[in-house]
């Protein structure tokens, strides 16, 4: 773990800034924005590195060439650290762009252009990045914390002993999480959303939990799904993989599935994993 060695880069706004802060939370020291040139030697230094080392590097950077990274740097980096990895930090155009207005900051090329215009010229400078990067990670779905914790389960020296499971509720009519690793439709169980008192209420309601068990259906197939996923954990586990997406989806994603994304939250907690979830479509 010493002489670990972890460069992160990506879109502008995906989250590389929260990432390296992460880092340096579980013990690497986290570099940001170095001039390409400094990092081989930076890198190839007994003295740098005492510590596991995190290295930003972005567009921002001092005479940035991603051709030039990839065809020289890189491979001098990977020379001296073999087990080098490049994490690249991907989001959807539409949610960068949200970012940047609701935080009202600058796109770094803007250069008083549009920001989704900015944003497409950075995509494709960064995609020859992003096609040499051993890790790329969607983060459009996540919030700050998700993030934070991916990065702890992926990177921690603690990693071994620890799985992290993300559960999502959603709803098919706007489209599938994209970081998902297992899919779930419910939309065979009774919908409350025909029930007029029941309409304005969600999964987390107990009206609603009342609803969805006393469908015959409901039993047989919950239990099912729960004693599979139990059966998988572990196998994704062994194989060396420790952050798993598991959504599951109903029509309008308010009723069904936030109530069965629940109850499998709290029996996956009773088996001592590590579980958030995220109802994207509720509101």
């Amino acid at each position: 773990m010493a002489h670990r060695v972890v460069l992160i880069t990506g879109m502008s706004g995906a989250g590389k800034t929260i990432a390296l802060k992460a880092m340096e939370d579980i013990g690497f020291e986290a570099i940001d924005n170095l001039p390409l040139y400094i990092i081989p030697l930076l890198t190839s230094s007994p003295e740098s590195l005492v510590r596991p080392l995190a290295i930003g590097i972005d567009i921002r950077s001092r005479d940035f060439d991603a051709g030039y990274f990839t065809s020289k740097t890189l491979p001098l980096i990977r020379q001296k650290n073999p087990d080098a990895q490049m994490l690249f930090l991907e989001c959807d155009d539409e949610i960068l762009l949200r970012r940047f207005t609701e935080t009202r900051r600058k796109h770094p090329i803007s250069g008083g252009r549009p920001i989704m215009d900015s944003i497409k010229n950075e995509r494709s400078v960064m995609n020859i990045l992003k096609e040499q990067a051993d890790i790329v990670l969607d983060t459009s779905d996540y919030s700050l914390n998700e993030l934070r914790a991916w990065v702890k389960e992926n990177f921690s020296s603690d990693k071994k002993d620890n799985f992290f499971v993300k559960i999502n509720s959603f709803s098919f009519k706007k489209g599938l999480p994209r970081d998902s690793d297992l899919i779930f439709d419910v939309r065979f169980l009774k919908n409350p959303h025909y029930t007029p008192e029941l309409r304005p209420l969600n999964g987390k309601d107990a009206a609603i939990a009342e609803y969805i068990k006393s469908d015959p259906a409901f039993p047989p197939v919950y239990d099912k799904l729960h004693d599979l996923i139990l059966e998988l954990l572990p196998k994704y586990l062994e194989e060396g993989k420790t952050y798993l997406t598991i959504s599951i989806g109903c029509t309008g994603g308010k009723h069904r599935s936030v109530f069965v994304a629940e109850t499998l939250r709290d029996d996956l907690r009773k088996k001592d994993y590590n579980v958030s979830l995220n109802h994207r479509d509720v509101g």
